[in-house]
C-alpha cells in the first residue's frame, strides 16, 4: 500500500466457501466507514473448498486484500498466529469468517482503542443457534480455566478482539507450539476492556469446532497456563493412599483380633479397579504435559506458508512493515 496501514483485520478460514463472500462484503463495508487505511488478511488453514481461490481473485483487484495460504491445516490458533506475523497495522483485529462475531462491532473496538485501551475483546452475553450441550460445555470450560490458572482469563470470550501493535509484537515473541491465543493475550497484560455482544448463528456452512477440536483447545488452554492438574493428582493420590492404608489396617484387625471372617472381596476388587483407574488417569494428565514438552523440543516451525497473495510483488511481512514506516 502507498500509506502506512492503520488496521489489520485477520480472518482465519477453513472451508468457508458458503459464507466468505458475505464476510468480505460486510467487513469491507465496516472498514470503509473508518476512513483510514486497512488490510484484510485472510488465512487459509488448509481448506479443501474454493474459499482460498475466491480470496486470491479478490486480491487481484482489491489492494487491501491479502491471502496467506498455508500448506495444510495447522489449526485455528496457528492460523491466527500466522495472520499476526504478517499484519502491518497499528491495531490488529481477529475475527472468524463465519460471521457469528459481527464485524459491525469493530468500530466500537477502534473507539475504545483510541481512548487508550491496548486490548479490546468481545464478551458473549448470549450464544444464539448453539445446542444446550455446546453452551454448557463452553461455560464449564471457561470457569474451570479461570479456577485453574494464576492469570485472569476473561470468561465467555473467544478470539474476537482488537490488539494494539505493541501487544501483537509481544505475542509474536512467544514461541510455544500448542497455542491458546486468548490466554496468551491475557498473559501479556496491558490495558484491556470488554465489549458485550450477542453471538449470532452461522450465516452458512457448518461449525469447524466439533467436540474433538473443542476438547483439544480446552486441554491446550489448561495445560498452557496451569500445573494445578498435576498438583491435584498428588493430593488425590495421597488421599487414596491414606484411605487404602486405613482399610488395610481394618482388614488386619479383623483377621488378628476377631473371629469374624474377612469378607468383601468384591469390594476389594472394586477398590483395586478404582485405584488402577486413578493411576491411569493421572498418567494421562502427566502424558499431556510431557507431550507438550516434546512438541516444544522438536523446534519445528509453527506453520508453513504455501503462497502469499497481495495483488502485487510479494514481500515478507517485515519488509512490508519497514517499507510502510519509511514512507
Amino acid at each position: 500500500m502507498s500509506v502506512q496501514v492503520r488496521y489489520s483485520i485477520i480472518i482465519p478460514m477453513f472451508n468457508e466457501e458458503a459464507v466468505i463472500q458475505e464476510t468480505y462484503r460486510r467487513i469491507k463495508k465496516v472498514m470503509g466507514i473508518t476512513g483510514e487505511p486497512y488490510e484484510l488478511i485472510f488465512v487459509n488453514d488448509g481448506s479443501t473448498d474454493n474459499c482460498a481461490q475466491m480470496i486470491e481473485e479478490y486480491s487481484y483487484w482489491d489492494e487491501s486484500v491479502k491471502l496467506i495460504d498455508l500448506s495444510r491445516n495447522f489449526g485455528h490458533q496457528v492460523a491466527i498466529t500466522a495472520g499476526m506475523d504478517y499484519a502491518l497495522g497499528d491495531a490488529v483485529v481477529i475475527i472468524d469468517a463465519d460471521l457469528q462475531d459481527p464485524p459491525e462491532l469493530i468500530p466500537e473496538m477502534i473507539a475504545e482503542w483510541k481512548q487508550g485501551y491496548q486490548v479490546v475483546y468481545a464478551k458473549r452475553i448470549k450464544r444464539n443457534g448453539e445446542s444446550l450441550f455446546k453452551k454448557w460445555s463452553a461455560s464449564l470450560f471457561y470457569r474451570v480455566l479461570r479456577y485453574s490458572t494464576d492469570i485472569s482469563i476473561p470468561v465467555d470470550t473467544g478470539d474476537f478482539r482488537l490488539m494494539d501493535r505493541r501487544v501483537c509484537d509481544e505475542l509474536k515473541r512467544l514461541p510455544e507450539k500448542n497455542r491458546f491465543v486468548r490466554g496468551l493475550v491475557s498473559w501479556v497484560g496491558f490495558r484491556q476492556k470488554a465489549i458485550e455482544y450477542e453471538r449470532e448463528e452461522r450465516v452458512a456452512g457448518e461449525t469447524k469446532y466439533p467436540f474433538r477440536r473443542m476438547l483439544k483447545l480446552s486441554l491446550d488452554g489448561i495445560t498452557s497456563f496451569s500445573y494445578k492438574p498435576l498438583k491435584l493428582a498428588g493430593v488425590l493420590g495421597a488421599l487414596l493412599s491414606v484411605s487404602g492404608f486405613l482399610y488395610l489396617m481394618y482388614v488386619l484387625y479383623l483377621a488378628l483380633f476377631t473371629d469374624a471372617a474377612v469378607k468383601g472381596w468384591a469390594s476389594m476388587i472394586g477398590i483395586t479397579l478404582t485405584f488402577n483407574g486413578f493411576v491411569l488417569l493421572m498418567l494421562g494428565i502427566l502424558g499431556e504435559y510431557v507431550g507438550r514438552i516434546y512438541d516444544e523440543s522438536k523446534g519445528r516451525p509453527l506453520y508453513i506458508v504455501q503462497e502469499f497473495y497481495s495483488g502485487r510483488p510479494q514481500q515478507s511481512a517485515q519488509e512490508q512493515r519497514v517499507a510502510s514506516l519509511n514512507k
